[in-house]
């Protein structure tokens, strides 16, 4: 939900003003935000959710309809998810902020 929030063009600037019209910029956008949370999972050494949920199927239907229709929308999402989890990695505070705020 994290990389979601990155979306708005005051933040990173997806554009998801067809994501409730169109399954395929759903999927996209979901693909986004599945490799977004997989990025800052294993940037912060959280382990993922290995069990199965039932929505999950058709996710994965939705994005291999995408991934087949496209070679390059996998480079496209993990591109889109990186500079989420960049735009989500500024906003921590730096070293030198946590010592003002302590």
């Amino acid at each position: 939900e994290a990389t979601h929030w990155t979306a708005p063009a005051s933040r990173v600037g997806r554009d998801l003003s067809r994501y409730s019209r169109d399954r395929s910029e759903r999927a996209r956008e979901e693909l986004i935000a599945e490799l977004g949370s997989c990025f800052l999972c294993a940037d912060l050494g959280i382990a993922p959710e290995l069990d199965p949920r039932p929505d999950h199927a058709s996710y994965l239907q939705s994005w291999l309809t995408v991934l087949s229709g496209d070679k390059r929308a996998i480079f496209h999402a993990a591109a889109h998810a990186q500079r989420a989890l960049a735009y989500l990695h500024d906003l921590q505070p730096t070293e030198g902020q946590d010592r003002q705020a302590a």
